[in-house]
C-alpha cells in the first residue's frame, strides 16, 4: 500500500493522519485548527494563552500561520507572529505562509509577514505555477505588481 492509500485508509478509520516528514512535529488540535480557519481571534488568543503550540502542524504539514495567511486572517497572523510562529515553514510544493497569502490575494497579510522578517527567497517546487517561483513571482503572476515590487525590493535588501 502506497502513502496516499495509507493516508486514505487512516482518514476513513478516523485515525489522525500525518504527511511523511511531519511525524516529529506537534499535531494541530481540532480546536486550534477550527479557531484559525474561522478567524476566531478570541478563541485563538485563549488557546494560545492556554499553551497551544503555535507551530503545530495539521495533517497536511501546514502551521496555523499558514492557514491564517491562506484565509487572510490578518489579526490572527499578527498574533501568531507575536507568539513566535515559524515564518518560513513550508509544506506541500515548498510553499510558505507568505506565498500562500500572495496566492490567495491577501496583500496586507503578505506585507505583515514581510515586515516580520519572512524569507522572500523561498521558491516553490513540484506543481506547475509554483515550481521555482518566489512570492514576488507569484504576485506578478496574479497581476499584483505593487506587491511584487515590495517583495522584490525586500529580496534584495
Amino acid at each position: 500500500m502506497g502513502p496516499r492509500e495509507q493516508l486514505r485508509k487512516e482518514a476513513a478509520s478516523g485515525q489522525h493522519t500525518r504527511l511523511p516528514g511531519t511525524e516529529d512535529s506537534a499535531p494541530m488540535t481540532k480546536d486550534w485548527e477550527q479557531a484559525i480557519l474561522e478567524g476566531d481571534l478570541e478563541a485563538v488568543e485563549r488557546l494560545a494563552a492556554g499553551g497551544a503550540d503555535v507551530n503545530a502542524r495539521d495533517a497536511h504539514g501546514q502551521t496555523g500561520l499558514m492557514l491564517a495567511a491562506m484565509r487572510g486572517h490578518l489579526p490572527i497572523v499578527r498574533l501568531l507572529i507575536d507568539r513566535g510562529a515559524d515564518l518560513n515553514h513550508t509544506s506541500k510544493y515548498h510553499l510558505s505562509a507568505l506565498m500562500l497569502a500572495v496566492i490567495n490575494g491577501h496583500a496586507a497579510v503578505a506585507r505583515a509577514l514581510v515586515e516580520a522578517g519572512a524569507d522572500r527567497s523561498i521558491r516553490g517546487t513540484g506543481a506547475p505555477g509554483f515550481h521555482g517561483r518566489t512570492a514576488a513571482d507569484l504576485a506578478s503572476a496574479r497581476g499584483e505588481d505593487a506587491l511584487a515590487d515590495v517583495l522584490r525590493k525586500e529580496e534584495r535588501t
